[in-house]
C-alpha cells in the first residue's frame, strides 16, 4: 500500500512542500498518505518557537494515520517520520506520550451491548463465587449448604472483600462473623 501511495506521489514531479502552505485544505481532503508527510514537514516549520502547539499538531497528525484506515505497517512508518521531524521538549513527549496511549486504548475498545457486559459481568461473578468457595474450603474447611448459598448471594464487590479477608480467617468462626457484618439480607 505505501509503495502504491509512493508511486501516487512521483506522478508531481519535483515540488517546494512550502508551496503546499497555501494548500492546506487540499492537503487534508487527501487520502495519500505523502500529504501526511507534506503536513508534518509545514506544522514543524511553522510550530518551531510553539512547542505545546506542535504537541498538539503531532497528536492530530498521527490521529489522521488511524483516520484515513491505514494498515498497521504504514501507520508505524509514518509515525516513526511523523516522530523524527516533530521533536517535542522532554516534558511535552511525556504528555504526548500519555494522550497517545489513551487514544490506542479507545481505539481498540469495542462498544460492548448492555447484555454482553451483563454476561460478562455474571461470567466474572460466577468465577469469581468458584474460587472464594474454594479457597475458603481449604483455609477453614469443608463449608456447609447454607453457607455456600450465603457466598452465591453475594455482590462482586462484597466477594472481592471476602477474597481480601479470608486470607486472615483462621477458622469457621471468621467466616460467619464476616458473613454476618458484611452480608445484606
Amino acid at each position: 500500500m505505501l509503495k502504491n501511495h509512493l508511486l501516487r506521489f512521483l506522478e508531481f514531479g519535483t515540488v517546494k512542500l512550502l508551496d503546499y502552505e497555501n494548500r492546506w485544505t487540499e492537503l487534508e481532503a487527501s487520502d495519500n498518505i505523502f500529504a501526511t508527510v507534506v503536513m508534518a514537514h509545514l506544522k514543524t516549520q511553522q510550530t518551531r518557537q510553539q512547542p505545546q502547539e506542535r504537541k498538539t499538531w503531532k497528536f492530530s497528525l498521527i490521529r489522521r494515520l488511524y483516520d484515513l484506515g491505514l494498515q498497521e505497517q504504514d501507520i508505524r512508518n509514518l509515525y516513526r517520520f511523523i516522530d523524527w521531524v516533530m521533536i517535542l521538549p522532554k516534558v511535552l513527549e511525556a504528555e504526548f506520550w500519555e494522550q497517545f496511549k489513551q487514544f490506542e486504548q479507545e481505539r481498540t475498545m469495542r462498544y460492548v451491548t448492555t447484555g454482553e457486559r451483563i454476561g460478562y459481568e455474571r461470567g466474572k461473578q460466577e468465577q469469581t463465587q468458584t474460587l472464594i468457595l474454594r479457597l475458603l474450603q481449604k483455609r477453614v474447611g469443608e463449608l456447609s449448604l447454607e453457607v455456600q448459598e450465603r457466598i452465591q448471594s453475594l455482590t462482586l464487590s462484597q466477594l472481592e472483600a471476602l477474597g481480601e479477608a479470608l486470607l486472615d480467617f483462621t477458622a469457621m468462626e471468621d467466616l460467619l462473623n464476616w458473613l454476618q457484618a458484611n452480608q445484606s439480607e
